[in-house]
């Protein structure tokens, strides 16, 4: 997963971060109970939102209780009590995506990632084979995606909108199954995972300019914008606020789906802060890490 999907943490109650913290570490938990204990160093914010969300539009409550830390004995944390079948799904996606990052990042030309995925791969074998077989539609809708992926990234000039569009539809078909088929929920829901999944890639992107510049791998803003290795901090930031622009004009599509969605009184203070502050917060935190001049490729 990616992780930038997660709250303002400011902005947030102490009864409300308590409540995230509870089902962030619920999370590891039905990850390891469902997928193995190596699962559960996948675990993720965006898997934390989704199962958040799920639990939001379910009219079983959530109840706390305080149980010890599986990295941290000494620790107490707060769990859901029961089972819940939105924790379980959250993971499966999570260890399915997992699974075809590790396996994409064996061919990165980055030689820390594939020297992480040569290792880490082998390990989430078994855990994706459990989930894909619990989960075979979720399976499908990420692997397509990612087939999709790697055929775009092959053209020669593929364009951006090409480019993120596998992102999109991915957690658009994920986000999907949320909802029957056919009702207006599901309609928003579709939306909502869509133009989610846009912004995701989009963010992955911007954020991976200088890394990707460094190491010549394939970014789409890289290529439309013209930089190069030797391109000078006022290039580099005038390539991040046009990409900051774009990553606007998608979060604010993804806001207003996010608005029509019906949600119980369950985590919606949470949701609600994860997606209209805690998005915008990482596009500035990127423009921030560009504008301390950071990002120059000619120190790397």
């Amino acid at each position: 997963m990616f992780g930038y999907i997660k709250p303002q943490k400011s902005e947030l109650l102490v009864r409300e971060f308590d409540q995230y913290k509870g089902i962030y570490c619920s999370m590891c938990k039905e990850l390891g109970k469902s997928y193995g204990f190596f699962s559960k160093f996948t675990l993720s914010y965006d898997g934390t939102f989704l199962a958040m969300l799920m639990m939001a539009r379910s009219e079983q409550q959530c109840k706390m209780k305080q149980g010890r830390c599986s990295f941290n004995p000494t620790k107490k944390c707060p769990f859901c009590e029961g089972e819940y079948p939105e924790l379980k799904f959250a993971s499966a996606l999570t260890v399915i995506m997992t699974y075809y990052k590790l396996r994409d990042d064996l061919h990165d030309p980055g030689i820390q990632s594939r020297f992480k995925a040569f290792f880490l791969y082998p390990l989430s074998i078994r855990a994706h084979r459990r989930a894909a077989k619990d989960y075979p539609n979720l399976e499908k809708v990420v692997a397509d995606a990612m087939q999709l992926q790697d055929d775009i990234e092959k053209q020669e000039v593929p364009p951006l909108d090409a480019c993120a569009e596998p992102t999109a539809k991915m957690l658009s078909g994920v986000f999907s199954q949320l909802a029957k088929p056919e009702t207006t929920e599901y309609r928003i829901l579709e939306q909502f995972g869509y133009y989610l999944g846009r912004w995701v890639y989009l963010m992955d992107a911007a954020d991976d300019m200088t890394s990707d510049l460094k190491q010549g791998a394939f970014n789409p803003f890289i290529r439309d914008y013209g930089l190069t290795v030797n391109s000078t901090q006022e290039e580099l930031m005038e390539a991040a606020e046009r990409c900051n622009q774009a990553l606007n004009m998608t979060v604010s599509q993804a806001i207003a789906a996010f608005h029509l969605l019906e949600l119980g009184e369950q985590f919606a203070p949470i949701l609600k802060n994860i997606v209209c502050l805690g998005l915008p917060q990482m596009q500035k935190e990127f423009m921030l890490k560009m504008e301390k001049g950071k990002s120059d490729v000619r120190s790397l």
